[in-house]
Parts: structure tokens; sequence; C-alpha cells
């Protein structure tokens, strides 16, 4: 073939090109460009809904239970009333046909569109949590602020009618809203409901819609007052090898501790379930039983969200040796008796105290300890590293991360396939590139 016949051909699909392939290439790209901008203004538009709605309602939640928190504080005698309080609550779930212990496995339940979350336990949620507070159970507030986000949010996606999948988004973007709104870590909020689900995945489908709707309810919250908990750790010590092996220590410790929450939560539950098998007369035992401990003990410390007590190992390194053996002992006996709370609040109770602990014994500075066996503790029990990092930068500043990390690291993978959720979905193998597709042990 000749060179003039070579132009020739070259021309022609020279003009092929310009004519019916690139035009049509170019089309697709303007499509594409103009659909995710649409769906980017739709999660923005949604997003903002969810955060506004949640921001507003984690707020009433939020000053709720301080103001039950406050109330019992002064008027310790209503402690005696903590049992009727828990036959309450069971009264109001057996009305209601939700009998479940955690309402967190609900939401975990509906992101694998295994049930729904109908809207109505939202004040069930609200009212006995706000109950257990003020009448002194040891209980925390994520259970509450995980349920709400979830019913909320998934009532929201189906008001604006939108498809099965987006609105597992939804739900994730409501449980984003409310943890935000009430613990003040947008970041870790943001993170942990994509994160809690599926260990070892994550969803980042619902990315945007999360960190929108976390950010505006946090910023919903500050405006009405409600802010999260920041600790000051003081002057921290240098991460050489010594001090890395120390916190490598800990977080070995804090592994250990989180089975140990997790494991005495469920054996507890279910020794409850069956030598108590009348739902109305457990929560009577529960709160007979924390009335007897609290006299016996000569404390309030291990009622409530016990987040003073955090304070005091974290700032000022002051801690009962069994402090969080005593905090396990009170949220296991609460939740058993059919209370409503969470337990991540008390994971932070249980971490700190063990951590400013570790730190006198390791001698490394207990602020720094209680901080880093906090973040432990809380990715041994929720298996969500991430928002463990996250949280602990956020309520402890920046300076220690490289502490929090080595711990984080470490507990992640020896606290083992154990969880505070029977519904959380372990993908991948901690020690291996392994896809293992089982559930969180009890």
């Amino acid at each position: 073939m000749d060179e003039q016949k070579q132009n020739e051909i070259k021309t022609e699909n020279t003009e092929e090109l310009r004519e019916g392939v690139l035009p049509q290439l170019e089309n697709r790209f303007r499509i594409t460009i103009w659909n995710r901008l649409v769906v980017l203004i739709k999660w923005l538009v949604f997003a903002a809904l969810t955060g506004i709605a949640l921001g507003l309602v984690g707020t009433a939640f939020g000053k709720g239970v301080s103001m039950a928190t406050a109330f019992r504080m002064e008027h310790p005698w209503i402690l005696y009333g903590l049992p009727f309080a828990g036959v309450l609550i069971v009264w109001m779930y057996q009305w209601e046909r939700k009998q479940e212990r955690s309402s967190t496995n609900m939401v975990l339940d509906a992101i694998h569109a295994e049930r729904e979350i109908p809207l109505k336990t939202a004040p069930l949620i609200f009212i006995s949590t706000i109950l257990t507070h003020l009448f002194g159970g040891s209980a925390g507030r994520e259970g509450a602020a995980l349920q709400l986000g979830g019913s909320i949010g998934n009532f929201l996606g189906r008001i604006l009618r939108i498809d099965e999948n987006d609105r597992r988004v939804m739900i994730m973007a409501g449980m984003s809203a409310a943890f935000s709104a009430l613990f003040g870590t947008p970041m870790a909020a943001t993170v942990f409901s994509m994160e809690v689900v599926s260990v070892g995945i994550m969803h980042y489908a619902a990315l945007v819609p999360c960190v929108v709707a976390s950010y505006i309810a946090y910023g919903v919250a500050c405006h009405f007052g409600l802010t999260g908990e920041r600790f000051a750790l003081g002057v921290l010590p240098e991460l050489n090898p010594v001090n890395g092996f120390k916190i490598m220590v800990l977080g070995l410790c804090c592994a250990a501790v989180s089975i140990l929450f997790c494991v005495v939560l469920h054996k507890t539950e279910e020794l409850f379930a069956e030598k108590i098998q009348n739902a109305f007369v457990r929560p009577l035992v529960s709160g007979a039983l924390i009335i007897l401990l609290t006299l016996a003990l000569g404390t309030t410390d291990y009622l409530g969200t016990g987040m003073q007590v955090v304070e005091r190992a974290v700032v000022e390194q002051q801690v009962f040796w069994a402090a969080f053996l005593l905090k396990i002992l009170f949220t296991a006996i609460t939740l058993s008796g059919g209370f409503k709370g969470g337990e991540i609040v008390p994971t932070f109770f249980v971490g700190a105290t063990f951590g400013c602990l570790m730190g006198q014994i390791l001698h490394i500075s207990p602020s720094l300890a209680g901080a880093c066996g906090m973040a432990a503790v809380f990715c041994g029990v929720t298996n969500s590293p991430i928002s463990s990092l996250l949280i602990s930068l956020e309520m402890f500043g920046f300076e220690g991360a490289p502490f929090y990390f080595i711990a984080i690291a470490i507990s992640y993978m020896q606290s083992g396939y154990y969880g505070l959720y029977r519904s959380q979905k372990i993908m991948y193998s901690k020690v291996k590139t392994k896809f293992i597709n089982r559930n969180a042990k009890e």
C-alpha cells in the first residue's frame, strides 16, 4: 500500500472519529458528570434534612439525659425507684411488641436489609433511656442515638420515596447525625456508622451523606449549647521504643478487657433470661442488685454514664483499681434487666479507668494511658479501629495520635471476633486477607 492510500485511510478514520465516536464519548461524559451532579445535589438535600432533624432530636435527647442525671445527683433517694422504672420500661416494650435488649442490633439488621425500623421505636428508646438515667441505671447513650438516627433516617427515606438501597444510606446518615449531636465528634460519627456494620469493608457510598448529616447535626447541637466532652492530657512523653512497647502492652491488655466486657454482658443477659423467665421480674431483680451494690460500695460513681469518673482518670490521674471491673458488673446487670441506653459510654469508663491504672503500673503518663485505654477498649468491643482513632483525636487532641494508633491496632488484632452487637458482620479476617463473613461472637 503506497503512502497516498495510507494517508487517505488515516483521514477517513479521523473524520469518522470526529463525526461519530468522539461526539458520542463527549455526550456520555457530559451525561455522567450531570448524573453525578444530580446525585450529589440529591444527597446534599437529603443529608441536610437528616442532619437538621437529628440535630434537633439529638439535642433534646442529650439535654434530657443531662437533666435526668443532674436531678438524680441532687436527689439520691430516687435510686430506690429504679426497679419500678425498669418494670415501666419493660411494659412499654412489651406493649409495642419490641423485646430486643439491644436496639443497635435492629439498626444493623436494617442496613443489612434483614428488617425494617419502625418510627415508633424512636420515642420508645428516647423515653426509656432517660428513665434509665433518671433512676440510676448504669448505661450509655449511643444505643438510643443509633436507634433514633436509624429510625428517623429510615422514616425520612420512606417519605422521600427513595429506593431500598438509598434508604440504607439514609439510615447510616441518621446514625452519624445522632451520634455526632450527642457526642460532639463529627469525624468519628461519620465513619462509625459506615464501619461498624460490616467489619473489613466500608460503605463508601454513604460517605457524602454521612459527612454532611454529621456536621450539620453537630452544628445544630452546638447552637443549642450541647457540646461533646474534651479532655486535656497535659505534657505527653516522647514516643521512643520503650514507651512504644509499654503502649503495645497496654493495647494487648485492653483487648483482654474488651473480650471480658463482651462476654460478661452477653452471659449475664443469658443468665437473667434463663433464671428469670418473667420479663417483669427481671428489672425488679436487676434494680435491687444495683441498689444493694451502690449501698455496699458507698458511692454513686457506677450509676449513669460515669463520665465524671472518666474525667478523674484522664485529667486528674485518679482511679480506684477495681473501677473498670465494677463498671462492667453494673452495666451487665442494668442492661440484662431490660433497662435501655447502650454500652459504648460504659466502654469509655472501663477503658479510661483501666488505662489509667495500667499507666501507673507501667510508669507511663496515666492521662495518656487512660486515653489510649479508652480508645483501645472501644475498638475491641466495636471492631472499629478508624472510628476509635478519630474519636480519640476529637476528645483528646492530635498530639497523642501515634500512641492511640498503636494501642488501637494491637487491641483490634488481639480482641478476636468478639463484639457488642450480634448483628455485626465480620467480613474479613483480622490476621489474614481472607473472606470469612461471620457474625461477631457474643
